[in-house]
C-alpha cells in the first residue's frame, strides 16, 4: 500500500477530487496548509499598504491506495493539479506498513 501526499493550490482541489473519483479512489483527506518553496511568496496591497506574503496558502491532499494503483494515481494528480505556473505543488509517495479500519477491524488493502 502507498500513501500519496499532494500539496496543491486550493483552486485545484475539486478537480483533483473528481479525477480521483474516476479511478474509484473513494477516500481522501484534505487539509488547508501554508508553505513556501521556489515561489518564495508574493507581494500584496491591503488598504494602500504593500506587504510581503512569505507563506502561500495550499491544500494537502492525502490518499492511501493499493501499490498497484499508485503510479496511475500520481499521473492523474499531475494532470488534475497542474497550473503550468510556479507553485503548482508537489507529490510525495510513501509506503504504508499496515492499515486498519476501526469500525470492522479489517486490515491491509481491505481496510482502504
Amino acid at each position: 500500500m502507498k500513501l500519496i501526499t499532494a500539496i496543491i493550490t486550493p483552486q485545484k482541489l475539486d478537480d483533483v477530487r473528481q479525477a480521483l473519483s474516476g479511478l474509484s479512489v473513494t477516500g481522501l483527506t484534505a487539509t488547508d496548509v501554508r508553505g513556501c518553496g521556489r515561489q518564495k511568496g508574493h507581494r500584496e496591497v491591503y488598504r494602500g499598504a504593500e506587504y510581503e506574503v512569505q507563506f502561500t496558502p495550499k491544500v494537502k491532499v492525502e490518499v492511501a491506495v493499493p501499490s498497484a494503483l499508485a503510479d496511475r494515481v500520481v499521473e492523474v494528480l499531475v494532470e488534475a493539479a497542474n497550473t503550468d505556473r510556479i507553485g503548482a505543488g508537489k507529490i510525495f509517495v510513501q509506503s504504508i506498513e499496515t492499515a486498519v479500519r476501526i469500525r470492522t477491524g479489517e486490515q491491509g488493502e481491505q481496510a482502504l
